[in-house]
């Protein structure tokens, strides 16, 4: 399969706008950012303007102007810091509304995962956090004490029995509960299965 490449071009702001679901067929953008991650990303920008050349802002010509179907948060980013043009590749007029909406989801899936313990041993939590990456609190709390979660039982049998102790917030506890409500066995048995042992 030969996949066509797009040329990159740098487009002054003016001529960008957000989607706000001006095209037919395609929902306004459904991505927002909140205040401390919006500077993270802007500080980023500042950090490395040059990535931006690496994952251009995604547009669709519509009218004088260009709808931005991918990119949004960069966008508003580049905006805020006073920049005059962003580089973008440019969709061609034939993209049909369900592409739009299928690359305006895509961009912004994840599909791998992180190797958490990979991370916390072998890089520094510190710069991750800075380049925008949300660590868990478990990786940067140096006050948590896992020993605190275990518990050895009272029982006198031949066999010593353990507990492990899991703290969450209200929301969280009835997510779990809610979860563990689809599965049959007990809850040991069911975190057991989770665990892969």
């Amino acid at each position: 399969m030969k996949i066509e490449l797009l040329k990159s071009q740098n487009i002054a702001l003016s001529k960008l706008e957000t989607n706000k679901g001006q095209i037919d067929g395609l929902p306004k953008n459904p991505r927002l950012i909140k205040d401390a991650k919006f500077e993270k990303l802007k500080k980023s920008i500042e950090d490395n303007p040059e990535m931006l050349g690496m994952r251009e802002v995604l547009v669709y010509p519509h009218g004088s102007k260009f709808v931005i179907i991918g990119g949004n948060m960069r966008f508003q980013a580049c905006k805020d810091l006073g920049f005059t043009e962003v580089p973008c590749k440019v969709l061609d007029k034939d993209t049909t509304p369900e592409q739009l909406r299928a690359i305006t989801i895509k961009d912004n899936v994840g599909f791998g995962e992180h190797d958490w313990e990979l991370l916390a041993n072998e890089w520094d939590v510190v710069e991750l956090e800075e380049w925008g990456l949300e660590v868990p609190t478990y990786l940067t709390d140096s006050d948590i004490n896992l020993d605190d979660f275990f518990e050895e039982s009272n029982q006198e049998d031949k066999d010593e029995v353990f507990k492990i102790v899991l703290e969450y917030t209200e929301e969280d506890y009835n997510s779990v509960l809610e979860a563990l409500k689809k599965h049959s066995g007990s809850k040991e048995q069911i975190i057991f299965k989770l665990l892969g042992l």
